[in-house]
């Protein structure tokens, strides 16, 4: 985890601001969170980097748990500690669970609705968008990157091939191939 962001980065003022602030978070997260995590974390609350995001959304992604939660713990835990990570968890969770429970009953009784599948579906490709939007927009990061821009897009063509076409284990391909680039990594990082 990166050490605290220097002093021009703002940061949150109080454990209830990061609460509120993880709850809209949360509130705006449907289908896929990556996008709209990165357009508040680094874009407006510029609580982050795009660089930080990255390293930082690497290490949530291979944590167990929702990457999202793992991230907020981190971003809690690196301004206020412990009680920092628990308010950004308590932000992610509370309201949205209950309006998740909430739904949970609507969906129960129109579930059968023609128009409720087709809608579902139409909210797939869009979060798919928001997906391959948020990967281009942070691709710039990649030219810092220790590996370099062409290993990086080796790494990612060798993900999509292993996961997408080869039908690949997540867990099998991110031990594989995060493992050998974090040797890469290390290697070019020690002195």
């Amino acid at each position: 985890m990166n050490s605290l962001p220097t002093p021009d980065h703002p940061q949150p003022q109080s454990l209830s601001d990061l609460f509120i602030s993880f709850t809209l978070l949360a509130l705006q997260g449907f289908g896929g969170v990556l996008a709209v995590v990165q357009r508040e974390l680094v874009e407006k609350k510029r609580w982050m980097t795009r660089e930080e995001f990255i390293d930082d959304w690497a290490v949530a992604q291979i944590m167990p748990g929702p990457n999202v939660i793992n991230l907020s713990m981190m971003v809690g835990s690196r301004y206020f500690g412990l009680k920092g990570a628990l308010a950004a968890l308590a932000g992610m969770l509370t309201v949205p669970l209950m309006l998740v429970l909430l739904l949970a009953l609507v969906y129960a009784e129109f579930a059968g609705h023609p128009g409720v599948a087709g809608a579902l579906r139409g909210m797939s490709a869009v979060a798919a968008g928001l997906i391959a939007a948020t990967g281009l927009k942070l691709f710039g990061a990649l030219l810092k990157n220790a590996l370099g821009l062409r290993l990086c897009v080796a790494f990612g063509a060798l993900c999509f091939v292993a996961i997408a076409l080869l039908r690949w284990p997540l867990f099998y391909v991110l031990f594989g191939l995060g493992s050998l680039a974090c040797v890469l990594a290390f290697r070019k990082l020690a002195p």
